[in-house]
């Protein structure tokens, strides 16, 4: 007998706190529970099928709440806690990104045998660490406070840049197969870019004198950041297709280093709010995995994630620091 919606979104919020509260007891990265608990659920035993739980509203809430996920980790990055390691930062992105992208692309393309396009379709998706996988690893690692200021930077950087360029490749493998101008690649990059930067600016700025100057009482702040950054998530991907990620991010970091705003309460209220999204997501998203799609790609998957691991990542780390 299929389970009611209710019910299921019932199911999938214990998970959520039994995957947390046993990371927490095993001291495990809480990502490995989650992914357990939603193979689990999904293609293991079908209890949960989020496209027929969902439907068309699961890909706009997921990407809702990345937006959340990403605006709450923007908030943490204050500019005079990574004086001196900028360089590093920048150097992952700008070095590190692609670097990782041509090494992942040309494993797909040579352990997979993926025609040429779709490897680099997937090399350029898996660039991105993303706040979703760091922020749950760095609370069982604990790295020094360099490392763990450059990581958490690089997630949540990486993250809008890492959409951004996934949607170029796409748009250039497109453009490729319809011979047409480029122009047209550049223009897609430079729109995307100008708006998630105005737009982030300009609502970092302004819910910043609006909380300096309490235009809303206390008990509606954490209310009305949230609605101001979904609302400003809407608007930019409106404007520029995946610019959006660029704008929360932006009008994060922008919010986060104005002076004279307090921001504790908001960002403890953030904070709840983000484990309690990336605990939905990771059962979620595990739930639609296709096992045997995975299985059926055998060893060369492993060795895929071999080179990811132990060639990739570390050659990036390397030329970036």
């Amino acid at each position: 007998m299929p389970l009611s919606a209710p019910l299921l979104l019932v199911i999938i919020g214990f998970s959520s706190l039994m995957a947390q509260w046993l990371a927490w007891l095993l001291r495990l990265p809480a990502i490995l529970p989650l992914l357990v608990f939603g193979i689990v659920l999904g293609p293991i035993t079908h209890v949960l099928m989020p496209d027929a739980l969902f439907g068309d509203l699961l890909f706009p809430l997921v990407s809702l709440s990345v937006a959340i996920i990403l605006f709450e980790g923007a908030l943490t990055l204050r500019v005079d806690e990574i004086r001196g390691l900028g360089g590093v930062v920048r150097n992952l992105i700008v070095i590190g990104m692609p670097i990782t992208f041509v090494i992942i692309s040309l494993a797909c393309w040579l352990l997979l045998h993926f025609p040429p396009e779709l490897a680099a379709l997937v090399g350029a998706v898996t660039v991105v660490t993303g706040p979703t996988v760091i922020a749950p690893l760095m609370r069982v690692v604990r790295p020094n406070a360099a490392i763990n200021q450059v990581l958490r930077w690089e997630g949540i950087v990486i993250d809008p840049v890492g959409a951004i360029f996934t949607l170029l490749v796409f748009e250039f493998i497109v453009l490729r197969q319809q011979a047409e101008s480029l122009l047209h690649l550049f223009w897609t990059l430079g729109v995307t870019v100008a708006v998630g930067l105005s737009i982030g600016a300009l609502a970092g700025w302004l819910l910043g004198i609006a909380l300096r100057r309490v235009w809303l009482p206390g008990y509606l702040q954490n209310f009305g950041v949230l609605a101001m950054v979904l609302t400003t998530f809407g608007i930019s991907n409106a404007l520029a297709d995946e610019s959006g990620l660029l704008t929360v991010t932006v009008m994060g970091i922008w919010l986060a280093n104005m002076r004279d705003v307090d921001l504790r309460d908001i960002i403890a209220f953030k904070e709840e709010l983000s484990a309690l999204l990336i605990s939905g997501l990771f059962i979620i998203l595990a739930a639609r995995l296709d096992i045997g799609a995975l299985l059926t790609l055998g060893w060369p998957l492993v060795a895929l994630l071999l080179v990811v691991q132990f060639i990739a990542r570390p050659l990036c780390i390397a030329l970036s620091t």
